[in-house]
């Protein structure tokens, strides 16, 4: 079984202008990806619009990203929802379907850590791949401690990653390491706003969805190549873009939708509703920010 590690980028679901799963732009997305020089895939999760698509679109999306990446890199699989049940048997289904593992956040303020418990393991019984757990407490209202973490990752064998979004990343990223003595590997996210500083802190990469993940290979490259300093430089050149992309008030899905679209990579930057759109304004100021970093919309 192959190791996780490196960047595994969040993935989008492209949409027509109607909203329907665009099977084309999703196959072609994938591709560049990979020729983006990406460790792995992460597919259905929140960047993914996984919450708005219905389980036939979810597995579908699902077999056209294992059927078109061919083993050329692993990809995880979001199979998060609110009932057990159906986390268990999506997790089974992709599986089945050749995922490399499953990332699963809690149910939607599910505030017990018993349940919790109960939750992961459950699922974890019906699995042999291992399990990502997705700590992402703006979107579930659920605060997984560094303490809760460990005790899954001691007790169930299955659970080897947290996916983190709690701020500060970097430091639960130390406190998690701690408390799971190594049992936990760790992945960065929010955005990638702190990449380095989570690297630099023991994470093994990140899974975020930045629209140019080329720049997070390099970071990573130049990070376990030993280049520190490098890493670091190259990083913080880009970080006004990887910031403006991760606003909230606007959805960074949409923005990073968009540069897709500006990259010729994908035909829409449809967002299922209820989603924001982008004014002009904001256009306007990512294209001059995309130009001020020294990136072309060109692939």
């Amino acid at each position: 079984m192959k190791e996780l590690k490196g960047v595994c980028t969040i993935t989008l679901t492209p949409f027509d202008d109607q909203g329907n799963v665009d099977e084309k732009s999703l196959r072609e997305l994938t591709d560049f990806y990979i020729r983006a020089g990406v460790d792995g895939m992460t597919i259905l999760g929140i960047m993914g619009e996984s919450h708005k698509l219905s389980e036939s679109d979810r597995l579908r999306v699902m077999n056209i990203v294992l059927e078109q990446t061919d083993g050329r890199v692993p990809v995880v699989v979001g199979c998060s929802a609110q009932g057990t049940n159906v986390v268990a048997e999506l997790a089974k289904k992709a599986e089945e379907a050749g995922a490399a593992a499953v990332m699963i956040a809690p149910p939607a303020n599910l505030k017990n850590e018993e349940m919790l418990f109960y939750h992961y393991k459950t699922v974890a019984d019906n699995l042999s791949i291992p399990i990502v757990v997705q700590d992402e407490p703006v979107t579930t209202g659920v605060i997984l401690s560094p303490a809760f973490l460990a005790r899954l990752a001691d007790e169930i064998d299955l659970v080897r990653y947290v996916k983190l979004e709690e701020a500060p990343t970097t430091v639960k990223t130390t406190k998690i390491l701690e408390q799971s003595k190594g049992k936990l590997q760790i992945f960065g996210g929010l955005g990638g706003m702190y990449f380095y500083e989570e690297l630099n802190r023991g994470a093994i990469g990140i899974m975020t969805g930045f629209a140019y993940p080329e720049v997070l290979v390099g970071t990573y490259q130049r990070f376990v190549q030993g280049k520190k300093h490098e890493a670091r430089e190259y990083f913080f050149k880009y970080l006004p873009l990887i910031r403006f992309e991760a606003q909230l008030g606007i959805g960074g899905v949409t923005i990073r939708k968009e540069i897709f679209k500006l990259r010729g990579i994908i035909e829409s930057s449809h967002v299922r509703f209820p989603g924001a759109k982008v004014d002009e304004e904001t256009m306007e100021e990512l294209r001059d920010l995309i130009e001020f970093v020294g990136l072309s919309t060109a692939e």
